[in-house]
Parts: C-alpha cells; structure tokens; sequence
C-alpha cells in the first residue's frame, strides 16, 4: 500500500454502504453539522433494496435541504458508481437483514445457549455471512476509490469484520458507538461537556471496561460508582457488587459472558430483540416516507446506535483534516495492550492523523480481564480465517475457543445448523460441510 498524501482533498466524495439502513437519517445529520469543516460535496446513498433507499433517502434528502447543506446527496443501487472516487466508505450493512439476525438469537437457544447478533454463537454465524461480503467492498474500494480511501467500517461484528480487513490490507478503521455514548450519558451526569470527559476505554470490540473516568483530568470513577453506582449498574444491566469489585464501568455486552444464566432466562422468557427492531424499523419506515418529516423521528433512539452519526462524522472529520484529537477506534493493537499479538485488533483511544489511528499507551490489564479478552480474541481470530478460507474445521475451533459456547459436544452438533440456517449466505462453503 503507497504512503497517503499529505494533502487533504477539498472536496469530499463520502459512500455509506447500507443506505437505506434506518440510522442514515442520524448519520447525514452529523455530515451537515460539520459543514464546512468536513466538506462533503457528494455523499452517495448505496443499497441493494430500492424500495428502502427511496423512503430513507428522501428523508435524508429533506433534513439536509433543511440544513442548508451545499452538497450533493446520491442514491444508487449501482456499487461501482457508488465506490468509484469515494474518499471515505462507511459500511453499516447487515447480510440477511433482520430476518437472519432472528436465527442468529434463537438458533442458538436449541443448545442451551445465549443469542446474540454480535458474541457467541450467533454473532459467529453473522462473522461467517458478512465478512466475504465487506472484504468484497474492500477491494472494490481499493481498485476505484479515490487515492488513499478509507473504509470505514460500522458493521457488526465489528471486531471480527475489522480484524478481517486488516489481515487482509485494507486501509480500514473500526467504530463503534458505545464508548460515545458512555462518554455522553457519563458528561450529562456530572453536568459537564462531553469534551472535558476522557474514558480509559480497553478491550476488544463489545468486551470493553472503563478503567478510569477523567474529567479536566480528575479520575471520578470513585464517585460514579460509590454516589451514582445503582444508576450505572441500572443502566448497564449488571450487578453493583460487580462493578466494584472490578472497580471499573463494564459495557453493557459483558454481562452475557458474566451473568449468562440470567441473560439466557430473559431470552427464553420474552421476544428476541431482532423481532422488536423489526417492529420499530416497520414503523420507521413509515414516519420516514411522509413527505412533511423533516427531521429524524424520537422512535429512531429506540432502534439503537445513539451518537452513532457523532462518532462516525467525527472519526471522517479528523481523518481528513488530520486534527490529532483522540477517539476510541477499533485498530491493530501494536503493542498496546500486553499479552496481545501486535497485529491483533483491539478497541482502544487512539489519535487520529491523515496517516490514520495510533493507539494511546495503556496500563497492563488486570488478569481478571486479561484472561477473558485473550480468550475471546483467539475466538475473533479463528472466526474471521473461518469466514475467509470457508475451512469447517477452523469453524469448529472457533467455536470451541468461544467463551458462550460451553462444550465440544455443543460446538459440534451446533456448527451443522448454523451452516444450513444461512447456506443462502455461504456461497464459498462445499455443500457437504453445510450439510452434516
């Protein structure tokens, strides 16, 4: 890969992959926010359902006419017109739609097993049908972008998905929302900008802990978890004790590794979240195809991803101006975080500069994070070579190397399923591995 220029294009071409997703309304708003600072002059619309471009992009279309943005909105079903010249490619898409991810959080169930789009066994199968189809657009992107494009990728999972891009050469950044949105909900707590709060975020993506939580430089984890610790227990959805006794803020995803019988139960006793996104997105839809809506409705926080378009807006901003500022990323861990491979993908602070993400020096973990994240990033591993190579028997190691999936007899019986559920998904996997 040639060196990137030191030079900042004036005029930017931005493509999001999944435009008619429901969050494209949220994410063109944080475009026109940072008018002109990022100078956006083409922002394309790409999608493979028509029906849902035109309701999503008309929405899109209206809230930047409302906004006075300058530029030039673009909706396509043609990939190659879409990526060719594209500085910036943000890929929010979802294989299968919400229909897989429903088999995705009930397959597993028949195993005595958690459900789930992005860890265990149903983010692995998610691994299996995205990334061919991300690293597809990869190297579309490097053969008809711009000179030094950037792929942005938002898809879950993102861990798995980045690692994938990266082994593979891909200029390519990771992202996620919910370190933002733990800074944001943390800053309006303590009554303070979200600019003067900085998290020592570490872990893997969706397997991260909050360390410390500065302010001005101030760490004021003591009081979040001794003054405010049930509200933030509340809303993480784990126990007090817990938190302090690792005295740090887990993200909400840790609690499907720590308290998996009660997560289980919950799953089994009500609807599973695909089939609620599915109801919320059904009525999205709706409000988004009246011409009178101008801005994104209050239901699309619902749907999840909140400050989604903030960090996504804010990661592209900084890597085309090249303004050092520091945002948790997910990228090449190189030395960060010890007891980790270097070319390892891990979710850390990092600087952003032209030249890309530098991870931020941490503190050793504590062993008993230490343990858990070097487990579950064997599994990432594992899973993203058996996305590549369709290889079912590093399928099946990376399914046993996953900490939600209990046994070998379990991974064993489990693996023939998960292949047959999405064999319209798998087109580089032999038949016969689907089928025993």
């Amino acid at each position: 890969m040639s060196e990137p220029s030191t030079e900042a294009p004036s005029r930017l071409k931005v493509c999001v992959i999944g435009g008619g997703s429901t969050y494209t309304p949220e994410l063109v708003d944080g475009f026109a926010n940072r008018w002109p600072q990022l100078p956006v002059e083409e922002l394309v619309l790409f999608d493979i359902d028509r029906d849902r471009l035109d309701i999503v992009g008309g929405l899109a279309g209206r809230i930047l006419a409302e906004r006075g943005w300058p530029g030039r909105l673009v909706q396509t079903t043609d990939r190659e017109a879409a990526l060719n010249d594209a500085h910036f490619v943000v890929c929010q898409l979802r294989v299968g739609g919400q229909q897989a991810r429903y088999v995705d959080e009930t397959l597993p169930h028949e195993f005595g097993c958690i459900g789930q789009e992005t860890t265990g066994a149903g983010g692995f199968a998610k691994a299996l049908r995205t990334v061919p189809v991300v690293l597809d657009l990869a190297r579309e992107l490097e053969r008809i972008g711009a000179p030094d494009a950037w792929f942005v990728n938002f898809t879950n999972p993102v861990g798995i998905v980045t690692q994938a891009l990266l082994d593979a050469g891909h200029r390519a950044i990771g992202l996620c929302n919910v370190a933002i949105g733990l800074q944001r909900r943390i800053a309006a707590s303590l009554d303070v900008g979200p600019e003067r709060v900085e998290l020592d975020h570490v872990g893997l993506n969706h397997l991260t802990w909050e360390r410390a939580v500065r302010v001005d430089g101030v760490d004021r984890l003591d009081e979040l978890l001794d003054v405010g610790g049930q509200h933030w227990a509340d809303h993480l959805e784990l126990p007090l004790a817990l938190m302090r006794t690792l005295h740090n803020l887990p993200s909400y995803y840790l609690r499907y590794y720590y308290q998996p019988d009660e997560v289980l139960a919950e799953q089994l006793a009500g609807p599973s979240r695909a089939e609620q996104v599915m109801e919320i997105e059904r009525e999205l839809l709706a409000m988004y195809a009246d011409p009178a809506l101008r801005r994104q409705p209050e239901l699309l926080s619902e749907r999840g991803g909140a400050f989604y378009s903030e960090a996504a807006a804010q990661l592209i901003a900084s890597l085309h101006a090249g303004t050092g500022d520091v945002q948790v990323v997910d990228i090449r861990n190189a030395g960060t975080l010890a007891g980790l491979a270097d070319d390892d993908v891990v979710e850390v602070p990092a600087r952003i500069t032209r030249a890309g993400a530098s991870p931020l020096s941490q503190a050793v973990l504590a062993p008993e994070i230490a343990g858990l994240v070097a487990q579950v990033k064997s599994y990432e591993r594992l899973a993203a070579r058996a996305a590549v190579t369709h290889d079912r028997r590093v399928a099946l190691e990376a399914l046993l190397a996953n900490p939600l999936v209990p046994s070998w007899g379990v991974a064993e019986r489990m693996l023939p399923r998960l292949l047959d559920a999405n064999r319209d998904y798998l087109p580089g996997w032999d038949a016969a591995d689907i089928g025993r």
